[in-house]
């Protein structure tokens, strides 16, 4: 009986599990945007977050200061490690930050089984600075 109750307790939370998003996105070291701003949506609406960071920035909320885009080839590797281990039932791009990252990125997804794919091609801040 008791393996039995252990069985649907694991079916069932499986069943209601939450959906898994991938976010391919820059860090904001202001936290307001960003992945940081993501991934606090993505827990409001009680959906798991996963992230392959294209862009590390230094800014607030009066400017960039500062951006470091990630090697195509790694923003690709962190992806590869969450479609290895997650359920992506979706990805959702963000500040793709040199032609490199957006080709590299779009090589990977097309190869992925997603549910759905959002882009959001974030050129600059909300300060107007662009990236």
């Amino acid at each position: 009986m008791l393996r039995f109750v252990l069985l649907l307790i694991t079916s069932c939370a499986a069943a209601l599990a939450p959906p898994t998003v991938l976010l391919v996105s820059g860090s904001d070291s202001g936290g307001g945007a960003g992945l940081q701003a993501e991934i606090k949506t993505c827990e409001a609406l009680g959906v798991f977050s996963t992230n392959a960071v294209t862009a590390i920035t230094a800014q607030n909320t009066v400017g960039v200061h500062g951006v470091h885009g990630l090697p195509p080839a790694f923003v690709v590797e962190q992806m590869d490690a969450v479609f290895d281990d997650f359920a992506v039932d979706a990805v959702k791009t963000g500040l793709l930050a040199s032609v490199d990252v957006v080709e590299a990125v779009a090589r990977r997804l097309r190869a992925a089984d997603v549910g759905g794919v959002v882009v959001d091609p974030v050129v600059c801040a909300a300060s107007g600075d662009v990236f």
